[in-house]
């Protein structure tokens, strides 16, 4: 079975892991470094990224987390997650993980009433679209060379990307009751035998 951590510290870390039990894999709920050790994969959840950041120094589980993920561990980021993931955070400087070759932009949709839903085409998840839910979401300014897009918005912004064993959506699928994005990480990326050699 399948162990896959989700980082506990704040934000919607308990919708993941029902989700993760769900699809039959073991949720780990990870808060200290020791808790990051013989798991599979990883799921950086949604919440308040400042917050997140300064939990994630208290903890000591920066360096211990940039390591995993630099080693290959296949990651997941929803919205907050996406933005410790990410290279640079616009107009803040680099972001404390920063193994994806994105630049984002936090709240960049405004304020918490501003929270919206969309469907979303996703051809790796086939038909029908998606729906996501998107509170207080970041934006993704910038993507490097070697960043697949795997969904956008209608306007044509970017709101999902894969870079090797590492996905980042600036949304929240674990809100919506349609599990495919949590399935496409668990099967395409956790469960290839060369996801911890990619890219």
């Amino acid at each position: 079975m399948q162990r896959i951590g989700v980082l506990a510290l704040q934000g919607d870390f308990r919708e993941h892991a029902r989700v993760v039990a769900q699809l039959g894999a073991e949720p780990v709920e990870v808060r200290l470094p020791a808790q990051l050790a013989a798991l599979d994969g990883l799921i950086l959840p949604g919440g308040e990224s400042t917050t997140m950041r300064r939990l994630l120094a208290d903890y000591a589980l920066v360096e211990p987390l940039r390591e995993r993920l630099a080693a290959g561990l296949p990651v997941l980021g929803t919205c907050a997650g996406a933005i410790l993931l990410a290279r640079q955070i616009a107009g803040e400087g680099p972001s404390p993980l920063g193994v994806m070759d994105l630049v984002v932009s936090r709240n960049a949709y405004g304020r918490q009433v501003d929270s919206f839903e969309a469907e979303l085409d996703v051809p790796a998840l086939g038909a029908p679209p998606v729906p996501a839910v998107f509170i207080r979401a970041p934006r993704i300014l910038e993507i490097g060379p070697g960043v697949e897009v795997l969904a956008r918005l209608d306007g044509g912004e970017v709101v999902a990307v894969r870079q090797g064993p590492r996905l980042a959506l600036t949304f929240h699928p674990e809100l919506t009751g349609d599990l495919r994005f949590h399935r496409y990480f668990l099967q395409q990326i956790v469960g290839r035998d060369d996801a911890s050699g990619a890219a």
